[in-house]
Order: C-alpha cells, then sequence, then structure tokens
C-alpha cells in the first residue's frame, strides 16, 4: 500500500520583497488559490520570506486565516546574547514559523556555512518547535564524476546522524543540485526520483520505515509550472523548494494547482 504524504510547495523569496511587496504578494497569492479551488488535504503551502517581511506574512495569515504556511530562510545557532544581526529559532517561533530553510547552497557559498554549523541550526529548529528543511545537493563537477547520489545522501547523513527518531520525524529535505538553482537547467524527472529514493533508503536504513515513509522530499532547482508535472509525477518527490518561480503569484499558484491535482490518492 503507497504511503500517503502531503506535498509541499514552498516559495523561497530570497532576498526579494520588502514587507509591503510581500503584503501585496499575499494578498494576490491567496485570491488565486482560492479562484482555483485547491484542495489543502492534497497539497501543503509555504512561503519563506527574508525576516523583514516575516511579521507582515504572519498578520496577513493570521487575520484572513489563510492556508498559508511560512517560515524562514535561515536561523542563528544561539538563542540570544551579544550576537549581532543574527536570528534566533525561539524569535522565529514566536513569529509563527512553521519551516526554517538550513543548508542551501546560497548559505554554504557565500557565508559561508559548513556542515557543523547546519548541524547545530538544524537542532536549534527543532528545539524551537519548528521543521527545519534541510537542502542538499551536488555540483556539476560532482555530477560529472557520477558521485550525485553518494554525495547527497552524505549531506543527509552528516545532519540526520546524531538526531534521534523523534527529531528526524520532523525533517524535511530538498534535492537542490547546485548546478540547477537560478540556472534555468533542471534536474531530469529520473535524476530527481533517484536522488530522492537515495535519501529515503538511507533515512530507511537508519530509522526505521516509519520514519522513511513519512519524510517529505521536495525537488529545488529551476522549478517552473512547465516542469512541475513531470516531477511531482516521481514517486519520491514530494514537492518543491521554489525559487525564481516563487517571486509570480500566477506561476506560484499554477505549480500548486499542479500538484495539488496530481495527488489524487489524498
Amino acid at each position: 500500500m503507497a504511503v500517503r504524504r502531503i506535498p509541499l510547495v514552498a516559495g523561497n523569496w530570497k532576498m526579494n520583497f520588502n514587507h509591503l511587496e510581500a503584503t501585496y504578494f499575499v494578498q494576490k497569492f491567496a485570491w488565486l488559490l482560492r479562484d482555483a479551488r485547491i484542495d489543502y488535504r492534497r497539497c501543503e503551502v509555504a512561503l519563506m520570506p527574508s525576516f523583514t517581511s516575516i511579521r507582515s506574512v504572519q498578520v496577513l495569515v493570521e487575520a484572513d486565516d489563510l492556508p498559508i504556511s511560512y517560515g524562514a530562510q535561515s536561523v542563528s545557532v544561539t538563542s540570544q546574547g551579544a550576537f549581532t544581526g543574527d536570528v534566533s529559532a525561539d524569535m522565529l517561533a514566536a513569529l509563527g514559523c512553521s519551516y526554517v530553510i538550513v543548508g542551501h547552497s546560497e548559505r554554504r557559498k557565500y557565508h559561508p556555512e559548513d556542515d557543523a554549523n547546519i548541524v547545530d541550526q538544524v537542532r536549534a529548529v527543532l528545539a524551537a518547535g519548528m521543521s527545519p528543511i534541510l537542502c542538499v545537493g551536488e555540483s556539476y563537477e560532482e555530477r560529472k564524476q557520477g558521485i550525485e547520489l553518494d554525495f547527497a545522501v552524505g549531506q543527509v547523513r552528516d545532519v540526520t546522524r546524531d538526531l534521534s527518531i523523534e527529531e528526524a520525524s520532523r525533517l524535511l529535505v530538498a534535492y537542490e543540485p547546485v548546478w540547477a538553482i537560478g540556472t534555468g537547467m533542471v534536474a531530469t524527472p529520473q535524476s530527481a526520483q533517484d536522488a530522492a529514493k537515495a535519501i529515503r533508503d538511507d533515512i530507511r536504513a537508519t530509522f526505521g520505515g516509519q520514519t522513511a515513509d513519512n519524510l517529505r522530499i521536495l525537488y529545488g532547482g529551476s522549478v517552473t509550472s512547465k516542469n512541475a508535472d513531470q516531477l511531482i509525477r516521481q514517486p519520491d518527490v514530494d514537492g518543491f523548494l521554489v525559487g525564481g518561480a516563487s517571486l509570480h503569484a500566477e506561476e506560484l499558484a499554477d505549480i500548486v494547482a499542479i500538484v495539488a491535482k496530481s495527488n489524487v490518492s489524498a
């Protein structure tokens, strides 16, 4: 019997939209979802704004009782104190965040965040009662060497090796091949499936069947309404972490509609 996992479409706005633009986007996006008659039993929707816009998103979601989750794009590993510019997991939880992106390739590259820091971020998010979306994925060079599956699985294992089953059950993984982020190139549906299955199989070996079967694995990397249908049909792909396309309300709503319609078993 196939396991039913509710897909998640999460829009990662990155460093875009001030709080006024975020307000306009959420209002427009909510209307588009309403017009599309989205069945939220078949697809969860989340927005990941910048820190300065989270409160604006929270106010709209709560005031209008919108069926939209939201979260943050990164988090500090410290809880409070003299850490200029940091935002703690408890602060994000107090704003009603459900998710926090951890380990995105842009954070790894530009800040940089290493494996130890990413593990600490995951633990901070879990301790605050939220769910981390752990981003993993290979570079083009690693793909050319044929080690892309081992690399992605290794990144997951670096984080999960010290987690309890309860902690692992709250984790989401986003497979985002680095060469596909913001390039217009996208992994083939079979490549996305191969990576997602390899990750799930490794979780199964470590934490057992129930944790693996319930784990939601997203695909990210130049996702659009033109390629979403074939990608979401893969049995181990449970939604998307959408970058550039999430800046356009109509396009993101179209992706949500595609995912919701594909999940006919829910």
